[in-house]
């Protein structure tokens, strides 16, 4: 799986101006960048890090996304100026471009071929929606699993020399079915079943593939494939930095530009 990215999908003038255009801000873990039903305006473009985005369902945590550098939060608001639709948490230290969402879209109007950017990452999250929507009729718990993990690992995979893949990230089996549509026990279930066999670990701040073979085997796909597809090459590179602000202070920072 290959996920294009905002960041890597903006020619290079057009990063230049979003670059000038906003603020550059540190985001502490556990800060939330926006909130769900509220209407603040800012756009963050990730350069670093990773953040968690989710809904509350009568008290249930829903995940919609997992994003990582290059990705985009904020762009539905920019688009049609709505509430924001989801709460997005920083699962690591975060650095983010952040500007105003008329300041955005005044920048990318300056070419008509920077908007295809946004138009990308769209388009690309309504086949990964439709994907999750598919895989409940029928009922295929192991293929959501499956393509959750593999969009985790295209975009935080760490791949070493005897062949596994890592991804750091304080992610558990709960967040994992929280994401997939299923109970932590489903999760667990599905992860010592036949067509993982041992080739998958999930622990408290580490999933551990033995090969990229076992992602794919659990979404269905049981083709060889290149491990590239869930490596770091699959989406702009990032490294998580240490130190950040408080929650609500990433937006605050957007503001003083406005």
């Amino acid at each position: 799986m290959v996920i294009s990215t905002f960041w890597t999908a903006l020619p290079g003038p057009g990063r230049r101006a979003l670059e000038e255009a906003g603020t550059s801000v540190l985001i502490r873990q556990g800060a939330f960048l926006t909130r769900e039903h509220s209407r603040s305006s800012q756009v963050y473009v990730l350069r670093s890090g990773a953040v968690q985005v989710w809904v509350d369902r009568t008290g249930e945590r829903v995940i919609l996304d997992m994003l990582g550098p290059g990705d985009l939060v904020g762009e539905l608001e920019a688009v049609d100026g709505g509430v924001r639709e989801a709460n997005v948490e920083a699962l690591t230290p975060v650095q983010a471009l952040v500007l105003p969402a008329d300041r955005f879209r005044t920048v990318l109007n300056a070419d008509p071929e920077w908007v295809w950017a946004v138009a990308g990452v769209l388009a690309e999250r309504l086949r990964d929606a439709n994907e999750l929507r598919i895989s409940h009729f029928p009922d295929d718990a192991e293929r959501r699993l499956g393509t959750r993990l593999l969009r985790l690992f295209a975009r935080f995979g760490d791949p070493a020399e005897d062949g596994t893949v890592v991804v750091r990230l304080p992610v558990c089996q709960q967040d994992l079915g929280r994401w997939a549509g299923m109970g932590r026990r489903k999760v667990a279930q599905i992860l010592a079943g036949e067509r993982v066999r041992g080739g998958l670990a999930v622990t408290r701040n580490m999933i551990t593939a033995r090969s990229p073979d076992v992602l794919h085997r659990l979404a269905g796909d049981d083709a060889d494939l290149d491990p590239e597809a869930v490596s770091p090459g699959a989406v702009s590179p990032g490294a998580v930095n240490p130190g950040g602000v408080g929650p609500g202070d990433a937006e605050s920072e957007g503001d003083r530009r406005s």
